[in-house]
């Protein structure tokens, strides 16, 4: 699933020592860009085949995004997730989502907490509560979350729903992006990410409502204001995901989740704005185009 991450940046204060001064953008972009572009591709693919196949595409990058915040809790802090009943169950949330939407999320993250709250009795009473936690926390935060993607593409007009979801962000992604290169100058967040800027931020809510209003009103025959807000949701919940896994990195002492995807770091950096975004496009288009 494309999409998420830094979402703007500032120009750098410059090169130390003869080194190679850093692109305005702070990544290699050339790499970001084709990775991006290779993602989307399969999602893309996924979606005007055989739709079953894009929850497929989701349960992939939920188990990468799971073992990647797992590996970075145990590395970092010590936290020991209980790996083996949050991927079986993480994938048993996003499988059941597709016959049985809601319930099926509920009972299968419900059974995946009994099992993680068992599985953990082996180990003894220090850090119990700890480990237990972060397990139902990455459950909850990564699998129930894509959930919500997967029940986005369960109506005949899914394949677009989704579409309209992933759009939003990339559209937020890239204006926050071209306008904080640009014009960022103040920051929003300094001491979560200091690369975040208020002009980046109207540069995604501009970009983000604009998208919002064609891809409800031509893709899903819902009213254009609606689009607009759809956008303006997904900036801010896009905009929040980010935050979030800043904060939990910078809680834990790392840049990135991983190194799987050249010039974006692990896959668990690339969903930081898809997981709460795919909970706020399937309330709100579930309102505005039921």
């Amino acid at each position: 699933m494309p999409g998420g991450g830094e979402q703007d940046a500032q120009a750098p204060s410059g090169s130390v020592d003869g080194a190679k001064k850093p692109s305005r953008a702070g990544r290699d972009m050339r790499s970001a860009i084709a990775v991006g572009v290779g993602l989307g591709a399969v999602v893309l693919i996924s979606l005007f085949t055989v739709r079953q196949v894009f929850i497929a595409v989701v349960a992939a990058a939920v188990a990468v995004s799971i073992f990647e915040l797992a590996r970075a809790l145990k590395t970092s802090a010590g936290i020991q997730v209980a790996l083996v009943p949050v991927l079986v169950g993480g994938q048993a949330v996003l499988w059941l989502a597709w016959p049985y939407e809601r319930g099926g999320v509920l009972s299968a993250f419900v059974i995946t907490m009994l099992v993680c709250l068992v599985w953990r009795l082996k180990d003894g009473a220090d850090g119990y509560l700890r480990d237990v936690t972060a397990s139902i926390f990455t459950v909850a935060y990564v699998a129930v979350f894509a959930a919500f993607a997967v029940m986005l593409v369960v109506p005949e007009d899914g394949t677009y729903r989704v579409i309209a979801f992933i759009l939003g962000v990339v559209l937020s992604d890239t204006g926050g992006f071209i306008a904080g290169v640009l014009f960022g100058k103040h920051p929003m967040a300094p001491t979560i990410s200091p690369k975040k800027s208020w002009e980046g931020f109207a540069g995604s809510m501009v970009a983000g409502m604009a998208g919002g209003a064609l891809t409800v009103s031509l893709l899903l025959d819902g009213q254009w204001w609606q689009g607009v807000l759809f956008g303006a949701a997904l900036v801010v919940s896009s905009t929040t995901g980010d935050l979030i896994e800043s904060l939990i990195k910078r809680d834990l002492g790392i840049k990135d989740m991983g190194t799987l995807l050249p010039g974006h770091g692990g896959l668990m950096d690339r969903m930081d704005s898809l997981l709460p975004s795919a909970v706020v496009s399937w309330l709100l288009l579930h309102l505005f185009v039921p």
